[in-house]
C-alpha cells in the first residue's frame, strides 16, 4: 500500500466536496449579532469586508465602504470566502495515520508524536534532517513564529515559504535595484494620477478584479494603458499597445523599450547622474536591442516597440507594474530588474503617479517575505548573512550567535535534499506542494520517501493526505492578526467566530511542538499579540520596520505603510520621496541584463510553449475555492487553450479532450480554441491536482538568484486520444468546456 492509502476513501471523508450554504442554509429570518470589520483572506488586495455573525457562527458578509482600496467591491472569491468556515470538509481533531488510514487521536498524543519523532531523527541525522515549509496566506504573527520555530525550536537551517513560487523573483530585483522589497514603492490611490500604466505579466481583470478600479479611474482621467503578455486577456483586450511577446522574453522586450527611449532623448540624464549608479553598462548593452533585434526575438512588431517606448517615455507620470508573468522564469530576476531599468532611466518615480510596483498574489505575500520564514531572512526584512544583523535578532530572541543556523536553501532545493534523506522530516503549513511545486511526479516520491510528514491546515489538502500526522488549525476568521497587501500597507485581520470542533489556533500548536522539544521558553505567547509585540522589538530599526504600529492605530488609520519607525510616525505610503534609496550611497542601481531564452525552448518533439497563471474563480493551490461549489460551477476544471491556427493543424476541435504532454509528465484537458494565444503557444491554468495538475507538466528549473521555478515558459505538445477521455479527479464537475474562464 502506498504511503497515501485508500485515496478514494480520504476523498469522501475529506473531500473535497462542494459546498454553497451557510450553517443553517439560506434564511431570511437571521438575527445578526455582530458584523465583524476584518478582510478578504485571498489575494494582495486584502479587501475590507464584514463577517456577519448569528450565535457564534459566520454565517454571511457585507462589503466594507469605507476601506479605501475596495470602496465595498469584492470579487467572486471574496464574496463566497466566508463559505469556508464552517464547511463540512473542515479538519475538527488531531489524525495520525496508522496502516493507511488516518484515526483520529487527542492533542497530547498527536503532540507528542511530533516531537518524538522530530526529536529523534534530529539525535540520529542532526538538526538540519527537519525541515519547515511555511505560507503567505498567514497572518504576520504567524510566518513570524514559523521562522523562529525552525531556527530556535527545531534548530534547523532548513525553513522557507510558499513565497518562493510567487514574489521572490520581484524581491530579489527591488532589493537589488533599490536596496529594499516592498512590492509597491507607490500607494494604489497613485495610479489614477498616471497618464500611462506599462503593465508586464498581470492580467488584472481576472487574476486581481479589484484593483482595476485604480486602473480605471486612470482610464477615467484619460489615461493609457501598454500591456505585455503573451496573450490576448482581458486586460490586454482593454489596452491602448498590445505587446504580445513570447513566453520568456521579456529582457529583449524591455531592452528595447529602453533602446528607443535613449535614442529619442527620452531619459532623465538628471535623475540619473544625481540618483543612479551603473547607467553606462546598461547604454552599453541596450545599445545592441534596436526594435528590430527586440522584435526578432520576441515576436512583437518593431513598430510596436517603438510607439510603446515612446507612450511611456513622453509621459509626464507613469508607471510600471509586473506580476507572475514575467517573474515564473529562470531568468525572472533579470526580467524585472530589466523593466525597473525603464523607470529608473526615465526617472519616474518618487512622486504622485510616478512609480514601481509587483502586483502581490498572496493574501500576505508581502508581510509573509518581511520577519524571517524566508530561507535567507530575519525579521524586519533582514539578512542572516549579516553579522550584525544575527546580534540583533539573538539578542531579541534571547539566544547565543552560535546557536542561529546560516541560511538555508529554497523549497524547491528542499525537496531534492528529501529526495537525498538528507533532510527526513517535514512540518508544513498553509501550502500544498502537491499542486503549487512543478514536477508533481518527483513532489509524489519525495512525500512518499519522507521518514516523517506532519501538515498543519483547516482542510485535507492534496499534500496532507501523504501526511503521517495532520493537526487542525484555523481559517482566517477564527484569530486575530495583521496582514500586509501589495501596496505595503499593514492591515488587520479581526477574530469573528472560535475553530470549530478541536480545531486549535495555528501558533497555539507550534508553540505547543516547542514545548515539547523543550524550547518552550522562547514560545510563551498566550495570544496573536503577544508575537505581535515581539515583531515590533525585531523589526526596530530594520527595513521593514513595524515598530511604530499598534492594532489600534492600524485599525484607526485604515491601515500603515511600512516603514512606521515610531509610535508618532504616520506610516510611508510612498517611498523614496527624497529621491534617496535604501542602499548606504543612497542610489539606486541599475543592471544591465542580457536576454537569455527560457530553460527548455520547443522542438522537434515539444513545438509548442506552455505557459500556465490563474482564473477568476479559483485561488491558488485551490485547497480553499475548490469546495465552493459557486466557484466550481463557473470554472470546474483546467483546460489547455490553443489557437485557432494550432487547433487546425493538429486537427482539434473547441472542446475536445486532448492529451498534453512535457518531458516530465502528461495530462488530459479539454481543448479551448481562442484567438487570444500566439500561435506558437498553449496555456493552462494551475490550480487543480493530477491527473489534471499543469505541474505535471512545468519545468523545475530555478532561476540563480531567487530560486523561483521556470513555471511561464517549457515545451509541450498536443496528442489527440484515441478513444474515450479518463475520467474526471474528485468532486468537479464533468465535461464543461471553460470558455467562461
Amino acid at each position: 500500500m502506498s504511503k497515501i492509502g485508500d485515496l478514494s476513501e480520504i476523498i469522501r471523508e475529506f473531500g473535497p466536496h462542494l459546498h454553497d450554504a451557510p450553517p443553517g442554509g439560506w434564511r431570511a429570518d437571521r438575527r445578526i449579532e455582530r458584523a465583524v470589520p476584518t478582510h478578504c483572506p485571498y489575494c494582495g488586495m486584502q479587501c475590507g469586508l464584514y463577517l456577519l455573525v448569528e450565535q457564534g457562527r459566520v454565517v454571511g458578509l457585507e462589503p466594507r465602504y469605507d476601506f479605501p482600496v475596495n470602496e465595498g467591491r469584492l470579487c467572486p472569491k471574496g464574496v463566497t470566502a466566508y463559505l469556508q468556515v464552517h464547511h463540512p470538509d473542515r479538519l475538527l481533531h488531531p489524525l495520525i495515520k496508522r496502516d493507511g488510514r488516518f484515526v483520529r487521536a487527542s492533542w497530547d498524543e498527536a503532540l507528542d508524536l511530533v516531537a518524538a519523532r522530530f526529536g529523534e531523527i534530529q539525535s540520529r541525522h542532526g538538526k538540519n534532517a527537519v525541515a519547515v515549509y511555511s505560507g503567505s496566506s498567514l497572518t504576520t504573527e504567524k510566518t513570524y513564529l514559523m521562522g523562529k520555530f525552525a531556527r530556535v525550536a527545531l534548530g534547523t537551517r532548513y525553513v522557507d515559504y510558499n513565497g518562493r513560487l510567487c514574489m521572490v523573483s520581484a524581491a530579489a530585483a527591488n532589493l537589488k535595484a533599490f536596496g529594499v522589497d516592498r512590492g509597491s514603492a507607490n500607494p494604489w490611490s497613485d495610479i489614477p494620477l498616471a497618464e500611462v500604466l506599462l503593465i508586464a505579466g498581470a492580467n488584472c481583470a481576472e487574476t486581481f478584479p479589484i484593483l482595476n478600479k485604480f486602473l480605471w479611474q486612470q482610464r477615467d482621467n484619460g489615461g493609457r494603458w501598454i500591456i505585455v503578455d503573451p496573450r490576448q486577456t482581458p486586460t490586454a483586450r482593454q489596452g491602448d499597445i498590445h505587446l504580445q511577446l513570447k513566453p520568456g522574453t521579456d529582457v529583449a522586450l524591455a531592452n528595447g523599450l529602453l533602446h528607443v527611449i535613449v535614442e529619442e532623448g527620452l531619459a532623465d540624464d538628471e535623475f540619473i547622474a544625481n540618483c543612479t549608479v551603473g547607467w553606462d553598462e546598461v547604454l552599453s548593452t541596450v545599445e545592441l536591442y534596436t526594435p528590430q533585434v527586440a522584435s526578432e526575438i520576441t515576436g512583437v512588431p518593431a513598430e510596436k516597440i517603438a510607439a510603446a517606448a515612446r507612450l511611456y517615455g513622453q509621459a509626464r507620470t507613469a508607471m510600471v507594474f509586473h506580476a507572475r508573468g514575467i517573474e515564473h522564469h529562470s531568468h525572472g530576476v533579470n526580467n524585472a530588474l530589466a523593466y525597473i531599468n525603464l523607470v529608473l532611466a526615465t526617472g519616474k518615480i518618487g512622486a504622485p503617479g510616478r512609480g514601481y510596483g509587483t502586483i502581490t498574489g498572496q493574501g500576505n505575500g508581502q508581510g509573509g517575505r518581511e520577519h524571517g520564514q524566508k530561507a535567507d531572512q530575519l525579521p524586519g526584512q533582514r539578512s542572516i548573512s549579516n553579522p550584525e544583523h544575527r546580534r540583533e535578532i539573538c539578542a531579541v530572541w534571547g539566544i547565543s550567535e552560535g546557536e542561529l543556523p546560516p541560511a538555508g536553501v529554497s523549497v524547491v532545493e528542499m525537496f531534492e535534499l528529501m529526495r537525498r534523506s538528507e533532510i527526513r522530516g517535514l512540518l508544513s503549513i498553509c501550502n500544498n506542494v502537491m499542486v503549487s511545486l512543478p514536477d508533481t511526479n518527483a513532489v509524489r516520491r519525495t512525500l512518499e520517501g519522507l521518514d516523517f510528514y506532519v501538515c498543519i491546515d483547516f482542510f485535507m489538502s492534496e499534500s496532507a493526505r501523504y501526511a503521517d500526522v495532520i493537526l487542525p488549525g484555523t481559517a482566517w476568521s477564527e484569530d486575530e492578526g495583521v496582514t500586509t497587501n501589495g501596496e505595503g500597507r499593514v492591515v488587520k485581520i479581526n477574530r469573528a467566530n472560535d475553530p470549530p470542533g478541536e480545531a486549535r489556533c495555528d501558533w497555539w500548536i507550534v508553540c505547543e511542538i516547542a514545548r515539547r522539544l523543550g524550547r518552550g521558553q522562547y514560545f510563551q505567547f498566550q495570544t496573536s499579540r503577544d508575537i505581535f509585540e515581539e515583531i515590533r522589538l525585531a523589526s526596530r530599526g530594520g527595513n521593514a520596520d513595524y515598530y511604530g504600529m499598534t492594532y489600534e492605530k492600524i485599525e484607526q488609520q485604515d491601515g500603515i505603510f511600512w516603514p512606521c519607525p515610531a509610535l508618532d510616525h504616520p506610516g510611508t505610503p510612498r517611498l523614496f520621496e527624497d529621491r534617496k534609496f535604501y542602499h548606504p550611497d543612497g542610489r539606486a542601481r541599475f543592471h544591465a541584463v542580457e536576454y537569455a531564452p527560457p530553460a527548455e525552448t520547443p522542438d522537434e518533439e515539444f513545438p509548442l510553449i506552455l505557459t500556465t497563471g490563474r482564473v477568476i474563480y479559483q485561488y491558488l493551490s485551490g485547497n480553499q475555492t475548490r469546495r465552493i461549489k459557486f466557484l466550481v460551477d463557473q470554472c470546474p476544471e483546467p483546460y489547455v487553450e490553443i489557437h485557432p491556427e494550432t487547433a487546425r493543424r493538429l486537427g482539434v476541435q473547441d472542446g475536445e479532450r486532448v492529451r498534453v504532454r512535457s518531458r516530465r509528465g502528461e495530462g488530459i484537458f479539454p481543448a479551448l480554441v481562442t484567438e487570444t494565444i500566439r500561435p506558437d503557444t498553449i496555456f493552462i491554468p494551475y490550480h487543480w491536482p493530477e491527473p489534471q495538475a499543469a505541474n505535471l507538466l512545468t519545468n523545475p528549473v530555478l532561476d540563480p538568484v531567487s530560486k523561483i521555478p521556470e513555471f511561464k515558459a517549457c515545451a509541450a505538445r498536443i496528442e489527440k486520444l484515441k478513444g474515450s477521455a479518463l475520467p474526471l479527479y474528485g468532486a468537479q464537475r464533468r465535461g464543461a468546456s471553460q470558455s467562461e474562464a
